[in-house]
């Protein structure tokens, strides 16, 4: 087994074997604590009947985990100049694959059909995501509906909060219904700023996304119900009226056929966005969906 990326002495090594430089557009911060790497597999629950799709392995510290832990590994790395460090510092691992592409652009679901053929293994998503690039990426793997059981990410902590928040909190908002609508979300723990190179600003977090058997909760239309929940909390202090009517300028002269109405769902429309759970966006969704097709 090759000695650890992981370490400050190795990363080191490598980037001035290399003549590496971080590029701050890519949010590239590599992380030089094996204890944090072993914890996140553990998180993420991988053996070796388990595929595993990687995002930016940077210069391999986390990937050499995964390899350790998985059976394969697909990684996606937008930097080039990783594309020639990569083949080294993972050398001694004949079940890593990586590819110069961008996930955001890149079909996912094409790709492991194609590398990863094999669909009586599970297929899990690990990831140290750029900071600047985080939301995107986890929505897009969402909506793209991949065959995938599970999400491990390293994210900026506010990131993280705001993606397991619960109704009635501070960071609850659109972000946390977008995501806990298809996964069970769970920030398993805090990882300090002081353990990356370069040193960001701030401390990051792991969150663990499983997929939900069903939603919590059936909408007539997908499309309409994030629609609705990003209105409510398009200005947080405004009340659920006003920001509905915000973005439907039609409903406000039916504003008393539709308080008495949702009222009598259980939805009163004096409420702030930050206060409904799933369910009950789930319930203002659908009537205001039926309402508009009268």
């Amino acid at each position: 087994m090759s000695k650890d990326i992981a370490t400050p002495g190795r990363t080191k090594e490598i980037l001035k074997k290399y003549d590496f430089l971080f590029k701050k557009s890519l949010g590239q911060n590599f992380l030089i604590d094996s204890n944090i790497l072993r914890r996140i597999t553990e998180t993420a629950e991988l053996d070796k009947e388990t595929d595993v799709i990687e995002i930016g392995p940077g210069i391999g510290a986390l990937t050499e985990h995964l390899a350790r832990t998985s059976k394969r590994v697909l990684a996606f790395e937008i930097d080039q100049r990783l594309m020639s460090i990569l083949p080294d510092t993972l050398a001694a691992y004949d079940n890593v694959e990586v590819v110069n592409e961008d996930i955001l652009k890149v079909d996912v679901g094409v790709m492991i059909t194609e590398k990863l053929p094999d669909r009586t293994n599970p297929v899990k998503v690990v990831a140290n995501l750029p900071y600047y690039v985080t939301t995107p990426i986890i929505l897009q793997l969402l909506h793209e509906d991949l065959p995938v059981s599970s999400m491990t990410f390293m994210l900026q902590k506010e990131v993280a909060d705001r993606i397991s928040a619960k109704p009635s909190t501070k960071a609850y908002g659109s972000l946390s219904i977008a995501i806990q609508y298809y996964m069970e979300a769970e920030l398993s723990f805090i990882v300090p700023k002081t353990v990356f190179m370069p040193q960001p600003n701030v401390d990051s977090a792991i969150i663990h996304l499983k997929r939900r058997s069903e939603p919590p909760a059936q909408v007539n239309d997908e499309t309409f119900f994030f629609d609705i929940t990003r209105s409510a909390f398009a200005q947080r202090r405004k009340t659920l009226w006003n920001n509905l009517v915000n973005r439907f300028p039609e409903l406000k002269p039916q504003k008393e056929e539709l308080e008495t109405e949702l009222a009598a769902i259980g939805i009163d429309v004096k409420r702030r966005g930050e206060t409904l759970n799933i369910p009950e966006f789930a319930t203002l969704s659908n009537f205001l969906d039926n309402f508009m097709r009268k």
